[in-house]
């Protein structure tokens, strides 16, 4: 992340739509897997899923829970939790591909698991 970018930290439904949609663009099978813990300006541990276009950081709150709910509800996603793929086309064309950042947390990822085996996403 770039620090001198703006973090936003929303809710996933006050993102404006593009928004939601490259978001879904970045996590095609779900987002509860991606999630992150950090402390507030209060002191409470809030999860969150990143997602970083050029020009800002978000930070959108969710839960587990809520995280799981909003794709099982959403027509995008299949019942197995997968972006549909006319869907995913469709974002692509729309917005250039996959955002820039995928390839950095998919290499994250990658090197998580390498390190100790241990599994961080039980927020």
């Amino acid at each position: 992340m770039n620090a001198n970018k703006p973090r936003i930290v929303k809710d996933f439904d006050k993102l404006d739509v593009e928004i939601q949609e490259q978001v879904k663009l970045a996590y095609p099978d779900g987002f509860f897997q991606h999630l992150v813990s950090y402390m507030d300006r209060d002191g409470n541990k809030v999860s969150a899923l990143p997602f970083e276009t050029t020009d800002k950081y978000y930070l959108t709150r969710m839960s587990k829970q809520t995280a799981i709910e909003l794709i099982e509800e959403d027509d995008d996603y299949d019942s197995d939790g997968s972006l549909k793929e006319d869907i995913r086309l469709d974002y692509e064309d729309k917005y250039g591909g996959e955002p820039d950042f995928i390839d950095e947390i998919k290499d994250e990822l990658n090197t998580d698991s390498d390190d100790d085996g241990d599994d961080d996403s039980d927020l």
